[in-house]
């Protein structure tokens, strides 16, 4: 029998409905990982404001048309197969954005729970086939989607990063999602009544997640992100008018004319692997410091307290261990972050770190590296931060 293109093309939507979908979603990811700048950009802002809207939007209108299957206009079955694969997309665009902005925190340890997420989010497109089991799904990532926009962009708004202000972020997404879950019983009741115990399930559970997450530090301190990190012999503040300041060797005659404020720095070539996280070797003769150069991006306006906390490693014990923790001034709005530097004289030869820790413990920049007691063998670089 012939069918016309236009029902043939349908039918061949609903066949391959699910994976039509999944690829929506990972075409979110590759879009969006091209798209973002700075977490504080306005239209970053607007990018994941009009996410969430249509995300919420498509939830609530296909939970609508579920709720009126009587109607079999050809217009209702159209979007009926498209709301699926769109509301996939814009969730999809939201995580690839996450994941964008906590894989910039320079530790990518701390962006596990987000990978989980997204592995979960492709399985459940496999499994969670029939209506109800959708519906709880993407309310259920919706509120995640939702907790993760809240916690890292309400510092960005009220210049302030800390506990009370993760736990206010889930108090403003809880009442955002009870809000959107009254619309869904406004615009049909019956469809809601079924499941909605179970979406609030979800939702207690994804709440318990994230701030679990929280409170252990694997959650990437965002908006705070460590742009630039490493490990030097010396180093000189260069402004464009003061004193130049310098740990180690003092500067050539060269800069003492800036046209802005740079950071002038002595490091030692590493062996290729330093490029995979093998630490880097630096070798130091007695006396001499060690010199640990860090940028950390935050937002406009936000002026916050980090700590550098330098860590050897106790061969004996098997474990590393604290040897100093020193407090640091961080001021947010350059695009490359603010820099700034810690140092150390008489460094036992081993295994070292120094962590960039937030006001709240949650770990931003990590530099490993090992200490070798006498001279380089090669040619040292000047580089400049």
């Amino acid at each position: 029998m012939f069918k016309p293109p236009i029902q043939l093309w349908m039918t061949t939507l609903k066949t391959y409905e699910r994976h039509l979908s999944a690829a929506a979603m990972a075409g979110g990811f590759g879009f969006d990982f091209f798209t973002y700048g700075r977490v504080d950009h306005p239209v970053t802002q607007t990018l994941l404001i009009v996410y969430l809207s249509v995300a919420a939007i498509s939830i609530a209108l296909l939970h609508w048309l579920e709720a009126h299957q009587e109607w079999e206009a050809k217009f209702v079955v159209k979007l009926r197969s498209y709301l699926p694969a769109l509301t996939q997309f814009v969730l999809g665009s939201l995580w690839s954005a996450f994941l964008v902005f906590y894989a910039r925190s320079g530790v990518l340890a701390g962006s596990w729970p987000f990978l989980l997420v997204l592995g979960a989010i492709f399985i459940g497109n496999e499994v969670f086939k029939q209506y109800h089991a959708r519906l709880i799904f993407t309310t259920t990532l919706f509120f995640f989607a939702l907790f993760s926009y809240c916690a890292f962009m309400l510092p960005v708004f009220t210049h302030s990063i800390g506990q009370a202000m993760f736990l206010t972020s889930g108090i403003v997404a809880v009442l955002i999602f009870a809000g959107f879950l009254w619309l869904l019983g406004k615009l049909s009741v019956a469809q809601l009544g079924e499941v909605k115990w179970k979406i609030a399930g979800g939702g207690v559970a994804v709440y318990a997640l994230v701030t679990g997450l929280y409170f252990l530090d694997l959650l990437p301190p965002l908006p705070l992100a460590m742009q630039q990190t490493g490990v030097y012999h010396s180093i000189c503040r260069v402004p464009v008018k003061g004193v130049i300041r310098c740990v180690g060797t003092k500067p050539d005659a060269s800069l003492l004319r800036a046209k802005s404020t740079y950071y002038q720095a002595v490091e030692e070539p590493q062996a290729w692997l330093s490029n995979f996280g093998s630490p880097r070797a630096i070798h130091i003769d007695a006396g001499k410091p060690v010199i640990v150069f860090g940028a950390v991006f935050a937002p406009v306006d936000l002026n916050t307290t980090t700590y550098y906390v330098w860590k050897h490693y106790d061969e004996r014990a098997g474990a590393w261990q604290t040897v100093q923790r020193l407090t640091n001034t961080l001021h947010g709005g350059r695009d490359k972050g603010y820099r700034g530097y810690t140092y150390k004289s008489n460094v036992g030869a081993g295994l070292w770190r120094v962590d960039v820790v937030s006001i709240d413990g949650r770990l931003i920049g990590r530099s490993d590296f090992k200490v070798v007691n006498g001279p380089a063998s090669g040619a040292m670089k000047v580089v400049r931060l």
